[in-house]
């Protein structure tokens, strides 16, 4: 399954990040103007790369914006690094200087791999010096660009050899893995018990089931779906018996008691957490639970937002499941979508979050990643449900 890949282009106003946008797609998807400060707002545009999938470009206001407007616009356009795979930070008249550099320890920071493209050369060339001093000393791939060759042939060159840049920055970067890999080869039966009940989204399955259940036919693998009640009598009448069960992270107590010891079982979340490049630092967490003490503080993070219900997973169950496992009580801090995480981070004792469906591998990364530098342990849904109902082990040994 190929996984959507975010690209954010970055640069002063008017160094053509919009045209740059509309050249590589094919598209007049952004607005181009000579007016600086045209581009406001983020504007995502998806397309397919030849070899590599579905991408989303970004397009951001101008680095350089000015005023209080401005500075909100500069604000939500750093906002996009912890977002995006890889940026495109664009520059004109071999103009590179604080803003610029300012981006790059940024990109730096973030471990983001970036591409530089020095635009409109065919009005000011890219320099030499400059171009040695950007490839050779600061380790950066460059382009010299135009969005506006007259020569069609020479114009999709430029785009192909732009596409190729692209291509390597995200092949580069760790692409994580599938949900099943190295869990179901050809002819493998993979039981996935998904309840269907007031948390399930109406009318459909959660990311991380429905990845599954793709992964599995990808592999030539049987995917038997069924729900929990149904579970006692399929083990029982089948004949042969299923090699893994993956079960919500929501009936893991009930489906253990149904799924034999000599079958293998994980949860849905558990396998989702692994595939996204931060299961070790889960596995820590986990281990971190027992050093809790009465009345720490802990964050739940939630990476899409909904309406809370009394069932709710974050705000509900696991506040009060992971206080009975403890025997203690602890003070919960709940923050919802993308939002930044509290300043005064050191203050909690551990943070948990959610399986992160909805967002992408470099996202979660990204919005762990202070926690992680503090030294705070970091956990996830399906691992802490587990853990407080009994059967994590059991739940991690076919992951490890």
């Amino acid at each position: 399954m190929s996984k959507v890949r975010h690209i954010g282009v970055f640069g002063k106003r008017n160094t053509g990040k919009s045209s740059l946008i509309n050249t590589i797609t094919g598209q007049n998807v952004a607005i181009v103007s000579d007016i600086p400060g045209t581009t406001t707002d983020p504007v995502r545009k998806r397309m397919e790369i030849f070899g590599l999938g579905p991408v989303v470009f970004i397009d951001t206001a101008g680095i350089d914006d000015d005023g209080k407007l401005g500075e909100k616009r500069v604000e939500k356009t750093r906002s996009v690094i912890k977002t995006i795979d890889l940026a495109i930070l664009i520059f004109t008249n071999n103009q590179v200087d604080k803003y610029e550099r300012d981006l790059i320890k940024s990109f730096r920071e973030e471990e983001l791999p970036f591409i530089m493209v020095h635009n409109q050369s065919d009005i000011v060339a890219l320099d030499p010096e400059l171009a040695l001093d950007l490839s050779e000393k600061e380790r950066i791939s460059i382009l010299e660009f135009s969005c506006s060759l007259l020569d069609e042939q020479e114009q999709k060159e430029a785009v192909e050899t732009l596409t190729s840049l692209i291509i390597a920055g995200l092949q580069d970067s760790s692409p994580g893995r599938t949900i099943l890999e190295g869990l179901a080869e050809k002819g493998d039966k993979i039981v996935m018990v998904c309840p269907v009940d007031s948390e399930a989204p109406e009318g459909r399955l959660i990311l991380p089931q429905v990845n599954a259940i793709r992964d599995a036919l990808d592999r030539d693998a049987v995917a038997v779906v069924l729900q929990p009640e149904a579970l006692e009598k399929y083990i029982k009448e089948e004949v042969v018996k299923p090699k893994l069960v993956v079960t919500d992270s929501q009936a893991f107590e009930y489906v253990s008691k149904i799924v034999p010891e000599d079958i293998q079982l994980t949860g849905f979340s558990m396998l989702l957490a692994r595939s996204k490049g931060i299961f070790p630092q889960y596995v820590k967490g986990i281990d971190a639970i027992q050093n809790l003490k009465h009345g720490d503080r802990i964050l739940i993070l939630e990476s899409c937002t909904h309406h809370s219900s009394c069932e709710d997973i974050g705000r509900v169950k696991i506040p009060r499941l992971l206080q009975k496992k403890c025997g203690m009580e602890f003070s919960f801090d709940v923050v919802g979508g993308l939002d930044s995480l509290p300043e005064n981070i050191s203050n909690y004792s551990m943070v948990i979050q959610c399986g992160g469906c909805m967002i992408t591998d470099r996202q979660l990364q990204a919005r762990l990643r202070p926690a992680i530098k503090s030294g705070i342990p970091v956990a996830n849904y399906g691992m802490v449900i587990a853990y407080c109902t009994g059967i994590y082990q059991r739940a991690i040994n076919p992951l490890i």
